[in-house]
């Protein structure tokens, strides 16, 4: 086991940044989260075994606009409202 001695300013002054860094990422989120208890949120596997359709028949109406949605974190989410909204329009469509 390797052992490293630093002085405790030295460490306090980490402790410091560390807690400023933590209190900046949860002030962050705290302004997302009243958006996503509000309505329910689906990732795209959900929305594909939902309306019962291929990532790419998802990329499709993506593309065209048909279906809203929002990127957080290199993820991509969908209101379940919009998704029915579509699975509704998709139903009258057919008939």
């Amino acid at each position: 086991m390797e052992v490293i001695a630093i002085q405790k300013s030295a460490l306090d002054g980490l402790t410091n940044e560390l807690k400023a860094i933590l209190e900046l990422t949860e002030n962050a989120t705290r302004k997302y989260t009243p958006i996503f208890n509000k309505e329910k949120w689906l990732d795209n596997q959900e929305v594909c075994l939902m309306m019962n359709i291929t990532k790419r028949t998802l990329q499709t109406y993506k593309d065209k606009g048909l279906l809203p949605y929002s990127r957080l974190n290199r993820k991509n989410y969908y209101k379940h409202s919009d998704v029915q909204a579509l699975l509704e329009t998709k139903q009258t469509n057919k008939t």
